[in-house]
């Protein structure tokens, strides 16, 4: 995990041994998992430090991140970006949220291989669970690198925030102000607040990367998300 290593302390973000043993823990048990179940493209050594773990532990650049903040992240997947940041921050508290079950016994398994506390993996749609009690409105910060359109994300995300709290989304740059644009209308409507984009540059490895920062200022109306796939079919 040299690399990896090396582009973080490029980022401030300085990773221990310990650390980086359970990044290396972490890449043989998504190596060994996608011979199985599709996880993820990207199976490299080093594509796999850079495109998913440095790109996970960007959202640090933030600022809004802390280590006693609950944190959701809405598609998980292969648990990112939400297993790098507990990782890196270990005293954050972690709600993984997936639709896929197969992926959900992955992060469980994959949770207890790393012995990740106060982690949770929970199967389901983002658009069910946000009106669920439990998880509406009760996370300081929420992430998600899923593939959708800002305004979708905004849907999907937003009512997990609590008032106060912060949805970060990752995206490429490319159509990132038409995406701002388009989700005017959303963040009104959700309670949301465009905060800022941060830029991520790290030469060689990380380049036209973004992080879109929402503010949570207001209550979600009861009636978002609306059902499952409505959010990204017909966005707000």
């Amino acid at each position: 995990m040299e690399l990896l290593k090396k582009c973080a302390e490029k980022l401030g973000i300085i990773l221990s041994a310990h650390q980086l043993d359970l990044f290396e823990k972490y890449f043989n048990q998504l190596y060994a998992w996608n011979q199985k179940i599709n996880l993820t493209s990207v199976t490299g050594y080093e594509e796999v430090q850079t495109t998913h773990f440095l790109d996970s532990l960007t959202l640090l650049m933030t600022g809004k991140i802390r280590p006693d903040f609950r944190i959701a992240d809405i598609g998980s997947g292969a648990g990112l970006p939400g297993i790098p940041l507990k990782i890196a921050m270990p005293d954050i508290s972690l709600t993984l949220i997936e639709a896929t079950g197969k992926k959900v016994t992955f992060l469980r398994s994959l949770i207890e291989e790393l012995g990740l506390k106060d982690t949770a993996a929970i199967t389901g749609r983002a658009e069910d669970l946000a009106h669920d009690l439990h998880y509406r409105e009760k996370y300081d910060v929420v992430v998600s690198r899923a593939v959708a359109s800002l305004p979708a994300l905004n849907e999907l995300c937003l009512p997990f925030c609590k008032i106060g709290g912060t949805f970060i989304a990752p995206k490429k740059r490319e159509k990132l102000e038409e995406e701002l644009a388009a989700s005017t209308n959303s963040l009104k409507r959700l309670g949301g607040r465009f905060v800022k984009i941060e830029y991520v540059e790290v030469p060689d490895f990380l380049s036209r990367r973004a992080l879109i920062v929402i503010d949570k200022g207001s209550l979600t109306p009861s009636i978002y998300p609306r059902r499952s796939g409505m959010p990204q079919k017909n966005p707000l």
